[in-house]
C-alpha cells in the first residue's frame, strides 16, 4: 500500500491550478493544426501531473488492482489511436466518450453506495444525481452514435409514433427518481434512476440521422465533462470540477458552431429526421430525364494545367480514400506551372471539424493555401476551376436557393460561382444527407468517376505528362 505525501492544501491547488493552465493551453493549442501536436503534449503533461499527484497524496491504496486497469486502458488506448483511419476518428472519439461518460457515472454511484450505511447528505446527493445522470445519458448515446457510424446499425434515424412524448415521460421519471434519491436514499432507486437515464441516452440518439451524428457527438462529450466535474464536487477534487468544465463548456461551444456551420439548431437536430432525404425527393429525382457530362483524366488535366486559377474543395470521399498525398502533390505539379491553387475548407466537410484541415495538414498541404469558407467563397468567382473531391452536401446550391430542401440553410462553398467545376466521385449517389445535387447536372460541371485517391493520379500524371 502506498503511503500518502503530506502537502499542504494550498501547494496541492496551486499544482492543480497549473495543470488546469497546462489543459486551457492545450485547448488553445488545437484550435490550430500547426500547433495541435504541443497542445496535446501540454495536455498529457498537465494531466500526467494531476493523476500523479492526486495518487500520492490520497494513497488510495489496492496499488495492484488500480495499476493494472490503468495498464489495461493503455493497452487498448494506445493501439486503437495509432491504427484508427481518419476516418474512423469521429467513432473513436464517440466511444471512447462514452467510457468516459461511464466511469463518470461509476465514480458517483461508488461514492453514494459508501455513504448510503450512515446517509447520504443533500449537498453530495444533488451531484451525484447529475454525474450518474448525465454520464449514463453520455454513455448509451455515445455508444449508439458509435454503432451508426462504424455502420454496426442503420445510419438512417430510428423513429415510431409518440418518440417524444416516450422521451418526455422518461425525462421527468429522472427528474422525480432524482428528486427521491436526494431526499431518501436507497440502492433500488438510484438503481432505476441509471436504467431511465440510459433509456433517455437512447432515445436521443435513436432519432438522429448520420449527418447530424457528429453534431451529437460534441454534445454527448459536452455531456461527459459536465459529469466528471459533478464528480468532482462529490469527491471535493478540485481539477475534476476545472477539466469536467473545460470539456463541457468546449464541447458546447463546438455544437453550437457545428449548428451553425450545417444551417440547423440544436433542437431540430436532436428531434431527428436530419440525414436522409424524404420520400417526395427520390421520386422526383428518379423521374426526371437528366445527364451528366463526364470526362476523362486527360481533358479535365489539360483545363487544370491551362488555368490561372484552381481551387480544391476536399471532402469525406477524399478521406475515405487517403487521397490527401495526391491531392498536395498534383497542387504542387500546377503550381510548377504557374498555376495559383488553394483548398476550400468547410467547416463540417468530412465527419468532424478541422477534419480536412488534418488530413492536408498530414500531407503538408501550405497552411496558407488552406481557406475557410468565407475567404473562398470571396475567390470563388474569380477561380477558373473548381476541383470538388468526393464532397456533396457542402458545395450543394440547394442549401442556398431551395427554400423546400431538407438542407436549406445550410452555408455552403459556393463552387457553383467557379468557370468551371469538375467532380471527382464514386457514383451519383448523393451525400449524407440523401439529396440530391443539381450542381452535377450543371453545364459547366464535369465529372470524373471512380476512386478518389486513383482519379487524382490519373490527373497528376495527365499533368506532368501535358
Amino acid at each position: 500500500m502506498t503511503a500518502a505525501i503530506h502537502l499542504s492544501a494550498n501547494l496541492l491547488t496551486v499544482i492543480y491550478l497549473l495543470s488546469a493552465v497546462c489543459f486551457i493551453l492545450a485547448l488553445k493549442a488545437l484550435s490550430s493544426p500547426r500547433t495541435a501536436r504541443y497542445g496535446n503534449l501540454v495536455g498529457v503533461a498537465g494531466m500526467v501531473v494531476a493523476v500523479l499527484v492526486t495518487f500520492l497524496v490520497q494513497a488510495p491504496g489496492h496499488d495492484w488492482l488500480i495499476g493494472s486497469a490503468m495498464g489495461l486502458g493503455a493497452l487498448v488506448a494506445v493501439p486503437a489511436a495509432r491504427r484508427v483511419p481518419m476516418t474512423a476518428m469521429p467513432q473513436m472519439v464517440a466511444i471512447f466518450n462514452g467510457v468516459g461518460g461511464a466511469a463518470a457515472a461509476v465514480i458517483s454511484v461508488a461514492e453514494y453506495l459508501h455513504d448510503l450505511p450512515l446517509g447520504v447528505p443533500a449537498t453530495k446527493g444533488v451531484p451525484v444525481v447529475f454525474a450518474l445522470v448525465v454520464g449514463c445519458v453520455s454513455f448509451a448515446g455515445s455508444t449508439l452514435a458509435f454503432a451508426k457510424l462504424q455502420e454496426l446499425m442503420t445510419g438512417r434515424p430510428v423513429m415510431y409514433p409518440g418518440q417524444q412524448v416516450v422521451n418526455a415521460i422518461v425525462g421527468l421519471s429522472i427528474l422525480a427518481l432524482g428528486i427521491l434519491v436526494v431526499v431518501t436514499p436507497h440502492l433500488l432507486v438510484i438503481t432505476l434512476l441509471g436504467v431511465a437515464a440510459l433509456a433517455l441516452g437512447a432515445g436521443i440518439v435513436l432519432p438522429v440521422g448520420g449527418a447530424d451524428t457528429p453534431v451529437l457527438i460534441s454534445l454527448l462529450n459536452s455531456f461527459t465533462g459536465l459529469a466528471v466535474a459533478a464528480d468532482g464536487f462529490v469527491l471535493d477534487n478540485v481539477i475534476l470540477v476545472i477539466a469536467g468544465t473545460l470539456v463541457g463548456a468546449s464541447g458546447a461551444l463546438l455544437t453550437k458552431m457545428m449548428s451553425d456551420a450545417m444551417g440547423r439548431s440544436l433542437p431540430k437536430i436532436l428531434l431527428g429526421g436530419f440525414g436522409t432525404a424524404p420520400e417526395g425527393t427520390a421520386a422526383l429525382t428518379a423521374g426526371e430525364e437528366r445527364t451528366v457530362r463526364s470526362g476523362d483524366a486527360t481533358d479535365i488535366a489539360t483545363l487544370l494545367a491551362y488555368s490561372r486559377k484552381v481551387m480544391i474543395v476536399p471532402g469525406y470521399g477524399l478521406a475515405v480514400a487517403q487521397a490527401q498525398h495526391v491531392a498536395v502533390e498534383l497542387a504542387r505539379a500546377l503550381e510548377a506551372r504557374g498555376v495559383e491553387v488553394a483548398y476550400a475548407i468547410h467547416p463540417v466537410a468530412g465527419r468532424m471539424p478541422g477534419h480536412m484541415n488534418v488530413l492536408l495538414a498530414e500531407a503538408d498541404a501550405p497552411y496558407e493555401e488552406l481557406e475557410e469558407m468565407e475567404q473562398a467563397n470571396d475567390e470563388f468567382p474569380s477561380t477558373d476551376v473548381a476541383l470538388v473531391v468526393g464532397a456533396n452536401d457542402v458545395v450543394n446550391p440547394a442549401a442556398r436557393d431551395d427554400p423546400g430542401s431538407p438542407i436549406y440553410g445550410m452555408p455552403i462553398l459556393n463552387v457553383d460561382s467557379a468557370a468551371n467545376v469538375v467532380f471527382l466521385k464514386r457514383s451519383m449517389r448523393p451525400g449524407f444527407s440523401g439529396v440530391d445535387n443539381a450542381l452535377l447536372y450543371d453545364s459547366k460541371t464535369t465529372l470524373l468517376f471512380g476512386d478518389a485517391k486513383e482519379s487524382l493520379t490519373k490527373l497528376l500524371a495527365a499533368v506532368k505528362s501535358s
